[in-house]
């Protein structure tokens, strides 16, 4: 009996379009982050129909927000910001209270923050209006470093420091600065030491959570690196300056 031949498998049809919040980020609508968010809580839609997460989408469908239809402008590289934040600002659009935000130092634009930094703490801050380099910039799988300059209440012990290194268990998992060191060890003991740290990652208030896991209190902050880009020292707070995107 003559032996069948043996069929060419079935080509695979490749997803059609882009995932929506990769799409919507480019565009300079928000960070992927803050719109996935947005996706699960059902405030965006495609072609009428509410978007799910993990949705493809093309440039050409209808796509809206809060029911408002949104430009998919073409991706480009973006504008960058580098901003010195002062303490008592907020990094948001708007609060409730009326308190002062940084946006409202800006130039007009899209602006999406890369990271943040709470009312309490001050220092480099970097924004863009290309949600896709927020994203670079900010995932952790990419371990770009963030160097802060930390006023201590008291003094920590060898052991402190070493666990600090080590790693300690906060709230939403494991955590450790990947450098800690006196800032002036020549510095006499007083009720406040000033350290160097440096994170891979940005978690939420997470230098301060830190430092509190060893009983240390935290009275200022300031973030003076972003991975290679460093706080100038004649950016008065308040200042921003626009940076080249290569």
């Amino acid at each position: 009996m003559p032996s069948r031949k043996k069929q060419p498998p079935e080509p695979t049809a490749k997803p059609q379009g882009e995932r929506l919040q990769k799409l919507l980020a480019a565009a300079g609508h928000g960070s992927r982050r803050e719109i996935e968010s947005w996706i699960e809580a059902g405030r965006v839609s495609v072609s009428g129909r509410t978007a799910r997460l993990g949705e493809r989408a093309l440039r050409g469908d209808e796509i809206a927000i809060d029911g408002k239809p949104v430009r998919l402008a073409a991706a480009r590289p973006g504008r960058l910001l580098l901003y010195h934040k002062p303490v008592g600002e907020l990094v948001t659009r708007s609060d409730p209270q009326g308190r002062p935000t940084v946006f409202s130092r800006l130039p007009p634009g899209r602006w999406v923050a890369v990271g943040r930094l709470d009312i309490n703490s001050s220092g480099l801050l970097l924004l863009t209006d290309s949600g896709e380099l927020a994203n670079r910039l900010m995932h952790p799988r990419y371990e770009i470093e963030r160097e802060y300059a930390v006023r201590v209440q008291g003094t920590l012990s060898r052991e402190d420091l070493e666990k600090l290194a080590r790693g300690v268990h906060l709230d939403d998992g494991a955590a450790a600065f990947a450098r800690i060191a006196l800032a002036d060890e020549r510095t006499a003991p007083s009720a406040n030491r000033w350290y160097r740290v440096v994170l891979g990652e940005g978690r939420k208030r997470e230098v301060r959570r830190l430092f509190e896991a060893v009983g240390a209190r935290v009275s200022r902050l300031i973030r003076v690196r972003y991975g290679s880009i460093e706080l100038p020292r004649d950016l008065a707070p308040g200042q921003w300056r626009e940076l080249p995107n290569t």
